[in-house]
């Protein structure tokens, strides 16, 4: 049997907590990045800057609670 890590969450928490995210935010969750990954936020701020050269208005956002840098879009109408 494997030990959990104090707070790592399983695949359904995360999906559960990205939902929380975006409905306390107003914004959708493209992606999610590690903080401690060694090269910080730039995985994260790389792919929002590709998410806007696309039209995409993507904004990176860090999300304390799970130590990982979020990239997020505002919801529209459409959503």
């Amino acid at each position: 049997m494997t030990a959990r890590i104090q707070g790592s969450r399983t695949p359904r928490e995360t999906v559960r907590f990205a939902r929380e995210v975006s409905a306390a935010m107003g914004a959708k969750v493209l992606e999610r990045f590690p903080a401690g990954s060694p090269r910080g936020s730039w995985p994260a701020e790389e792919y929002a800057a590709r998410r806007r050269a696309e039209g995409e208005p993507a904004t990176v956002v860090m999300d304390l609670k799970s130590d990982a840098f979020l990239v997020v879009v505002p919801v529209g109408d459409e959503d």
